[in-house]
């Protein structure tokens, strides 16, 4: 079994940066993509972004193409996501996510999934 612990969010105003962690534990993620969804109050859960294993290739929403970027280091099981300019739209709940290919988690699909670390942006 895997767990997914995230980490790093906090009360920030518009314009300000952010990085927020993904820690695995209980096992490798080996051959995993890693990613992440957001859910703001009121709202269905959406994609973020996503990376692979491999080849470290990467994925984004719209909304959040060059202002975040996704990274990993397999050696210490642990995603990121640097989020620059951060806009009041980005107030969410911020979810890591591991799963067999970016794809999957790009149409919301996961293997697992952690709790959450809450991200509120002031205008």
């Amino acid at each position: 079994q895997v767990q997914l612990v995230e980490s790093g969010g906090g009360l920030v105003q518009t314009g300000d940066s952010l990085r927020l962690s993904c820690a695995a534990s209980g096992r490798a993620l080996s051959g995993y993509a890693m990613g992440w969804f957001r859910q703001a109050p009121g709202k269905e859960r959406e994609f973020v972004a996503g990376i692979s294993w491999s080849d470290y290739g990467s994925g984004y929403a719209n909304s959040v193409k060059g202002r975040f970027t996704i990274s990993r280091d397999n050696a210490k099981n642990t995603v990121y996501l640097q989020m620059n300019s951060l806009k009041p739209e980005d107030t969410a709940v911020y979810v890591c996510a591991a799963a067999s290919s970016i794809e999957t988690i790009q149409v919301g699909g996961y293997a697992y999934l952690g709790q959450g670390t809450q991200v509120t942006v002031s205008s």
